[in-house]
């Protein structure tokens, strides 16, 4: 039996996943960030995330190259920053984002997202059209009343609004 690319698309669409905007800063210190759902927690001890990145995305050879990278988990509010960096080929407007560079990265953390957490690259595997990236944490932040932006079925979702006092 074979599986179908868009069928499998559509089926793993059904499974609702936060939207985070992974970047990096190049050795020429150029900046970069992709939009990214296949984002997952890996391990507690010692603290590693993990994401997948499109082997056709522009930023690739910056995240190969990098020792470092910032995972920006967005906000319900930032859809908009979302689209921005889920493009391929377009270049990002840095001057026009509210970003601050991170200490322990020095890869662009974005103001007003639920949580950011600054890595080390510590391998990249072969995953299919995907690279797996693993990251070690080194910084973390969180927002703890910040509500994060949901994606599922293709779209951008919100969590129900929280009824607790």
């Amino acid at each position: 039996m074979t599986v179908e690319p868009r069928a499998f698309r559509d089926t793993l669409g059904r499974v609702p996943t936060g939207v985070t905007v992974i970047t990096t800063t190049a050795q020429d210190g150029e900046m970069h960030g992709v939009t990214i759902g296949s984002f997952s927690s890996l391990s507690l001890e010692p603290p590693l995330v993990l994401f997948c990145l499109d082997k056709h995305a522009n930023c690739r050879q910056a995240f190969l190259d990098s020792t470092h990278f910032a995972v920006n988990v967005l906000a319900e509010d930032q859809s908009a920053l979302s689209s921005i960096f889920a493009t391929k080929n377009a270049p990002r407007p840095w001057h026009d984002l509210d970003y601050f560079i991170g200490a322990a990265s020095g890869a662009p953390l974005m103001a007003g997202t639920v949580a950011r957490i600054e890595c080390t690259t510590e391998v990249i595997h072969d995953g299919g059209d995907h690279d797996i990236l693993i990251g070690r944490a080194k910084a973390l932040e969180t927002d703890a009343i910040g509500r994060p932006l949901i994606f599922f079925a293709g779209g951008y979702r919100q969590l129900a609004a929280d009824e607790s006092p």
